[in-house]
């Protein structure tokens, strides 16, 4: 297969955050530790915790400084095209429509900025859970009307398409939050996801879309390096906000269904099938929480990663099978992209038996509580 000149963009962009999420991830440990923002469990009486040492807790604070100036270089790179016309930028699929578009991008990296500074108020300090909807609701609304980020499903009306695009926005930054309580594990997802929606969006021509999520699977790479068994510093809540924002961003970019060459409707499920694992687990969670008549907002050991490990998996072995399991649903939408109805009705029922076979797990293995830590 022979790589054209926007694959190696993309190559670029996965290394360039890789390397500097690795470098701001070094950083922010050592002034993470000397400062004193870190998660210790010995402090707070929490020795139900898997660590007895204090870990760092600015993982979100690198990864969005990763992104951020990998970012910043990129638009400075396309300003002075502008300007001078480079030569080797000129074969670079739509460089004028992110020039144009400069303003919404303004908006999106400022939502994603506000959510790492809520993260770590929360992180720091600690916040009601209405305080911290409250926030995202504000986040999510600088995003659909400054980053002009909307989720239509073929509804022709701003009001609902604006209610569901703030929605799905407050609805991943939950879920990521939800799902990060094991070493790698919601970064790990976060990256495959960033990486499936930056093929997908590559393979429909949406080169922007594209790049921003490799970009961001180059972040979430660099940070998992980290990150996995055993964590030498966290992400926090600021990381999970992070994270949670920019997959609903990615997610609601990706334009799945065209009229011209799609051959059934089923590719608007496709976000939900990347995210099925974060957003399955997230409602699995809440339904068990209400069910033992607990607020869904506060934790407990009742995620997948956890039934895992009640199955007999140490929690290494757990986190990478919920990587697996988003590996495999994801592949499955790429099915759906291409298949006919036929095709495309047997991968989504492929997908949902997968599901529920996630749910018989999470629904009779019972509390978990009482014997599994939070963390490695």
């Amino acid at each position: 297969m022979k790589l054209d000149y926007i694959d190696f963009i993309y190559l670029g962009l996965i290394l360039s955050g890789f390397i500097a999420t690795i470098v701001f991830t070094v950083f922010c440990k050592a002034i993470a530790g000397r400062i004193g923002i870190t998660d210790n469990p010995m402090a707070h009486n929490e020795e139900h915790k898997g660590h007895k040492k204090p870990i760092p807790l600015l993982g979100g604070a690198a990864m969005f400084a990763g992104l951020a100036t990998v970012s910043a270089m990129v638009v400075i790179l396309a300003v002075l095209h502008q300007k001078f016309n480079f030569d080797f930028l000129r074969e670079l699929p739509d460089i004028e429509g992110f020039l144009k578009s400069h303003l919404r991008f303004f908006w999106v990296i400022t939502g994603g900025l506000l959510a790492l500074i809520l993260g770590l108020i929360d992180d720091l300090k600690g916040m009601k859970a209405w305080k911290k909807f409250l926030g995202q609701f504000i986040i999510a609304i600088i995003a659909v009307i400054g980053g002009g980020i909307e989720i239509s499903l073929f509804i022709d009306n701003e009001i609902i398409t604006a209610a569901i695009s703030i929605f799905w926005l407050m609805l991943l930054m939950n879920s990521i939050n939800f799902l990060d309580n094991m070493d790698g594990l919601a970064v790990g997802v976060s990256c495959i996801a960033f990486g499936f929606f930056g093929i997908i969006a590559g393979l429909c021509g949406q080169y922007l879309v594209a790049g921003f999520s490799f970009l961001l699977t180059g972040v979430t790479l660099g940070f998992w390096i980290f990150n996995h068994n055993p964590a030498s510093i966290f992400m926090g809540d600021s990381g999970s906000h992070v994270l949670g924002y920019f997959l609903g961003i990615v997610s609601a970019s990706v334009t799945y269904f065209h009229f011209s060459s799609s051959l059934t409707k089923f590719p608007i499920l496709i976000p939900l099938f990347i995210l099925a694992i974060p957003l399955f687990d997230a409602m699995m969670v809440v339904l068990i929480r209400t069910k033992n008549r607990k607020v869904f907002w506060k934790g407990d050991h009742n995620h997948i990663s956890h039934r895992f490990v009640k199955m007999g998996l140490n929690r290494k072995y757990s986190v990478m099978m919920v990587h697996f399991l988003s590996l495999i649903i994801g592949l499955s939408s790429f099915v759906v992209i291409w298949g006919d109805f036929k095709i495309a009705v047997i991968a989504v029922i492929q997908i949902l038996l997968l599901l529920l076979m996630i749910s018989i797990i999470q629904l009779t293995l019972g509390d978990t509580d009482s014997n599994i830590s939070d963390r490695d």
